[in-house]
């Protein structure tokens, strides 16, 4: 066949199912999306999208209850032609992959599986993960054939990465190749065909470069910020105009659910001698230290500090493994009051976004949010922006000072 008459996404209702779901729905294809988390699943039926990824809500209206649904039913694998699971493999208490969970997930699933369905692992996985998979199948004697095709998508990019990046594929078998090939084509002929560890390298490479990139930024701005130096001016300095910088990221919370599991693993993997994972692991989470080192100096023992923005990124609802509770944590031992406020997330004893500015002593902003960019913060109030998100835009070249917000006057972290 040419294209699956029904596709079953596991994990269906989630930052990487759901976006995926979507896409395969409006080119065409039935998707059933299964989870076990019935508010998403009601949340989803009803059109409604049940976490922030830009442009999809109206997608998702357009093909529920026509080409896709949610449910909780697994009994719809029985006639799946496809079934995605997005199941990646988890780290342990001692940061070690753990294929347990997987396991036991892809096994509920073979058991359900028609004779000639593909099962793609869409997730992350420990490099070799595929292979137990195949040999799991292969030996209990399931008629299905395996793939692995990782997404690489950016949360609050998806909608549009899914339909313009190039997928990979992999399969130990041509005919799963084949399959896997006919399954993403109905988003876009731009495939990148692997062995199966070859694209599970290549995931891990994708999101441990991003983390290296980023703990080579958030070094330097430790290196200029302990000799009391504007980490900015000389970052706008050395790109601007000046193309073989157009790589290096601004400073900033390297944090989220991927991307240092996924470092993590890639160390695992090469017997824990991936040596510049392991710096930028001290590196990205020893920056809240550092930010609470540097308040430490300017005495918070009698003031009150307000993180603007707890999620782990900004335009994001998403605080899993946010550094920002990690700095809060940090504070709360020595500040007189740590308030947190976030305009996506929500917390039992976070104030608003006036309250948090009125109160505090200290603003740190912990998610550059969007609705941030032009807040209001009066003078008197001392700023820590790791961001550089206040910084004012340089139209004359680099040798422009910084200023944030509303004026130059108030004192900057």
């Amino acid at each position: 066949m040419d294209e699956p008459q029904k596709l079953v996404i596991i994990g269906g209702c989630g930052h990487v199912g759901l976006p995926l779901g979507i896409v395969f729905a409006d080119c065409g294809l039935n998707v059933v999306l299964l989870d076990i988390d019935e508010k998403k699943i009601a949340c989803v039926n009803s059109g409604k999208m049940p976490f922030m990824e830009k442009s999809a809500e109206e997608l998702l209206r357009k093909v529920v209850g026509k080409r896709l649904v949610a449910t909780s039913n697994s009994s719809c694998l029985r006639d799946a032609d496809v079934a995605v699971a997005v199941v990646g493999t988890p780290v342990d208490e001692h940061l070690s992959p753990t294929v347990t969970e997987l396991y036991r997930s892809i096994d509920s699933i073979i058991d359900k599986l028609p004779s000639g369905a593909l099962l793609v692992l869409r997730s992350t996985v420990y490099p070799g993960v595929t292979k137990l998979v195949y040999d799991r199948v292969e030996r209990i004697g399931a008629k299905i054939h395996v793939a692995f095709c990782p997404e690489r998508i950016a949360e609050g990019k998806a909608m549009e990465e899914i339909r313009v990046l190039p997928q990979i594929i992999s399969a130990f078998e041509p005919e799963a190749l084949q399959r896997a090939r006919a399954l993403f084509r109905a988003i876009n002929d731009d495939l990148i065909e692997l062995t199966p560890l070859e694209a599970e390298l290549a995931k891990l490479f994708t999101n441990s470069w991003r983390y290296l990139n980023f703990a080579i930024s958030n070094q330097f701005y430790l290196l200029a910020e302990s000799y009391g130096l504007d980490f900015y001016r000389i970052y706008n300095a050395v790109t601007y105009r000046y193309p073989r910088m157009k790589s290096f990221a601004r400073a900033g919370f390297a944090a989220g659910p991927c991307l240092l599991k996924d470092t993590l693993q890639l160390s695992a993997f090469s017997g824990n001698n991936f040596f510049l994972g392991h710096a930028a692991m001290l590196v990205n989470e020893g920056l809240p230290t550092f930010v609470a080192s540097q308040l430490r100096k300017q005495g918070v023992g009698d003031r009150t500090v307000a993180i603007l923005g707890m999620a782990f990124k900004g335009d994001s609802d998403d605080k899993r493994e946010s550094l920002s509770y990690k700095l809060r944590k940090m504070l709360v031992l020595e500040a007189k009051e740590v308030l947190c406020t976030d305009p996506y997330v929500s917390g039992e004893d976070f104030v608003s976004l006036d309250e948090a500015i009125l109160r505090a002593d200290i603003i740190v902003l912990g998610a550059p949010h969007s609705v941030y960019r032009d807040v209001k913060i009066p003078q008197n109030k001392e700023v820590l922006d790791v961001w550089g998100f206040w910084q004012k835009p340089q139209s004359a070249g680099p040798v422009e000072s910084r200023a944030v917000a509303v004026g130059e006057a108030r004192s900057t972290l």
